[in-house]
């Protein structure tokens, strides 16, 4: 983003239009994942033919072409995770030398790997144990043990990564006054632990939803796999890449709060790992059904599933703020917006993510004040079309509110409010396909001499 800004600022123009950054970046990740998952795979896998399967199977799922061409962490994850192993392999397979550059690689990667998402060391656990035993002579390490250096190598690379990552954190993210090396001292912003301390409170997790402890093995691997889950019958033994699925998915089982996104490092995993069936019937049929899975959730996540929250944080950032009325937007049951597409604008983003109906509506009547304040004030809500709560909201003639439809979007879905208890299958369906769409609503107070 600085070299683009360089760049624009050269061409006369004063910023980057959001737009013009956002499909920027797009185009970047989708570069990035098409060269380094294939290289990485290209890396793992030994045998010509099985690697040809593996970066077809890769390719062709939808996780690649959707999840893989944002900038989303678990994106970045993936591409770590895939060449954290490859680095190790190659740290394993070099019996006679100390593969230091690979034991450096692999220390800056776990580093950035955990900076970038606390989930990490759930996937790197497997290869870290079988480090731990290659670095050791029969389990205790030793001065003249094989290879001292190269573990000196990675745990050194290591710390000079975490170092860095956490003065360019304390840097960005400390507003208190002082010296930069005064804050790096008194006040160091250290990200995996802030995450970790958010992530163990049942509290926090209770905001973003809380899920079975089975999530992941009966929903997230499903929903990411389909039908590559069952070839996983074929592998006889367990290789690398499919210990390290396992371990992350028992691992993240155990947080209350579970997402399939959390996962997404598992598909090129698993994909890199199975076998097509040898039956010529088994083999068309399963192919058949692979097709079809990836075409109808490509089209589903990737077109539709939270379609409209950047088409509606790239909006509101056009809008002149005396045509908007109002400088509050609260968002509900929505991916939490990126704040930058607004392109500088002084709009506050309050992101209530899948707070209450009773929690939403208590802020949002805040925020707009009372009738004995001077002057009511407005203030913005942007809220999936198929929140019913808010058809009780707006007839509630108690809540003396105006609801004012600014946009719309019919490209949204928000599969995160899925109630098959309360509604039913068929009610559930109605109200999330037939109510589809994203909604900015503007709200204001009703008063007497505004009635």
């Amino acid at each position: 983003m600085l070299v683009m800004q360089w760049v624009w600022t050269e061409t006369g123009k004063e910023a980057v239009a959001p737009q013009i950054t956002y499909y920027a970046l797009r185009v970047l990740m989708f570069i990035l994942s098409f060269v380094l998952e294939d290289w990485a795979i290209h890396d793992l896998i030994q045998s010509p033919r099985e690697r040809r399967l593996a970066l077809l199977l890769t390719s062709s799922s939808y996780i690649t072409w959707t999840y893989q061409t944002h900038t989303f962490s678990s994106a970045v994850e993936t591409l770590i995770v895939l060449w954290s192993i490859v680095m190790t392999q190659r740290i394993l397979n070099d019996k006679y030398r100390s593969a230091l550059l690979s034991s450096a690689a692999l220390g800056s990667l776990m580093a950035f790997g955990v900076f970038n998402r606390i989930t990490f060391p759930a996937f790197i656990l497997p290869p870290g144990v079988y480090l731990l035993f290659h670095f050791s002579r029969n389990g205790k390490f030793q001065a003249n043990g094989p290879r001292p250096l190269s573990f000196l190598t990675l745990g050194t690379a290591f710390l000079f990564t975490t170092t860095v990552a956490i003065a360019v954190d304390t840097s960005f993210y400390n507003d208190s006054a002082g010296s930069f090396f005064h804050l790096l001292r008194t006040n160091p912003i250290i990200t995996p632990l802030n995450s970790l301390l958010y992530n163990t409170s049942s509290s926090n997790l209770s905001i973003h939803g809380l899920h079975p402890p089975y999530q992941h093995f009966i929903v997230s691997l499903p929903l990411l796999l389909g039908p590559a889950l069952l070839l996983l019958w074929n592998i006889r033994k367990p290789t690398l890449p499919i210990l390290s699925v396992l371990s992350a998915t028992l691992l993240l089982s155990l947080i209350p709060h579970q997402e399939p996104r959390f996962l997404l490092p598992a598909v090129p995993l698993v994909l890199s790992s199975v076998r097509l069936p040898k039956a010529k019937v088994l083999r068309r049929y399963w192919l058949v059904s692979w097709v079809i899975f990836n075409a109808v959730l490509g089209v589903l996540m990737g077109v539709y599933h939270q379609g409209g929250v950047v088409p509606a944080q790239l909006w509101l950032g056009q809008q002149q703020q005396h045509h908007l009325g109002f400088t509050e937007v609260f968002w509900w049951r929505t991916y939490s917006p990126p704040v930058w597409l607004l392109g500088g604008k002084e709009i506050m983003t309050i992101d209530l993510m899948g707070t209450k109906a009773q929690g939403m509506m208590k802020s949002v009547s805040e925020a707009v004040g009372s009738c004995r304040d001077r002057g009511p004030r407005t203030a913005g809500l942007v809220a999936p079309w198929s929140s019913v709560e808010l058809d009780i909201w707006m007839k509630d003639s108690r809540a003396q509110l105006s609801f004012e439809k600014l946009w719309m979007s019919k490209y949204h879905l928000n599969l995160d409010d899925l109630d098959v208890e309360e509604d039913g299958i068929r009610g559930m369906l109605e109200r999330l396909v037939g109510r589809r769409g994203l909604v900015v609503w503007k709200i204001r107070r009703l008063c007497e001499d505004t009635m």
